[in-house]
């Protein structure tokens, strides 16, 4: 097992612990879309094992579990213990018995080598310093056959509203410095290619999906915010400078006639040699 810094760690798992309360709002639910073409990759059968990385709420866990069926397992771990909590609940409303979720740091997992038929990891690799260290540490718990997915954000994800939150964000609190967004680095099919390629030593097979996130009212975008990593600067404003912030969006994404937000996914797909 490889030893992978994250400094990073602290201020992920506050703000997807803060973000929980609105992860599963119908404005996020690109989360779970692709969560389940993440699942539709992996081409999952009855009986298999799964480890599911940074699962979050189970937007993949959950029909990863339904897909292996009772006679497989999925093992869901997150950081953030208020995602994995709703997880839980999700889990015991649909009647997996067969899936657990564990707050677990992805650097330092601890199971052993090819252990699960499946590695799934969705928007969450690019949450460590080494991204390529991590995507070696989850290819090294796939067992021969196996697969490993991982999915990315495509180009020109969260716009035009990541823009208009940026600038706004600006002249409310311009103390607040703009935040290293790792995931950037990979937005096209060439980088995603090879990042992997070098952790794994397999080429993998790539798929770009386009999507947009329909904007119901125009407060949504606010709802977005409050469900992903935006809520790590939301959370250092005062009840004020948030009311304000919020104000001061919704009524550019009125003017401006902003009516959805691009999502696009791209998701890797790598088989193991047997």
């Amino acid at each position: 097992m490889q030893t992978i810094e994250n400094p990073r760690r602290p201020r992920v798992a506050a703000t997807y612990n803060s973000a929980a309360d609105h992860f599963d709002a119908p404005a996020l639910g690109f989360w779970e879309r692709h969560g389940r073409r993440a699942i539709h990759h992996a081409d999952l059968q009855s009986g298999q094992s799964v480890l599911d990385v940074g699962c979050g709420t189970g937007a993949s866990a959950l029909p990863a579990a339904a897909a292996v069926g009772p006679t497989g397992s999925v093992i869901g771990i997150d950081i953030a213990a208020a995602m994995l909590d709703r997880a839980r609940k999700k889990a015991a409303q649909q009647g997996l018995t067969h899936i657990r979720f564990e707050q677990m740091d992805m650097i330092s997992m601890g199971f052993r080598p090819e252990t699960f038929d499946a590695v799934i990891s969705v928007f969450s690799v690019f949450f460590v310093e080494d991204i390529a260290a991590q995507v070696a540490e989850l290819w090294r718990v796939v067992r021969p056959g196996g697969r490993l997915v991982l999915t990315f954000w495509g180009k020109a994800a969260f716009q035009p509203g990541a823009t208009i939150f940026a600038e706004e964000l600006g002249n409310v609190r311009p103390d607040i410095p703009k935040p290293v967004r790792a995931w950037e680095r990979f937005t096209t099919r060439s980088a995603v290619t090879d990042l992997v390629s070098s952790a794994t030593g397999v080429v993998p097979i790539v798929h770009i999906e386009p999507d947009r996130q329909p904007l119901a009212t125009h407060r949504d975008w606010w709802i977005i915010a409050m469900g992903s990593g935006s809520r790590w600067e939301i959370d250092q404003l005062t009840v004020d400078e948030r009311c304000t912030l919020e104000d001061r969006i919704t009524t550019r994404l009125q003017v401006e006639g902003v009516g959805a937000v691009m999502v696009p996914a791209i998701h890797a797909v790598v088989t193991k040699p047997s």
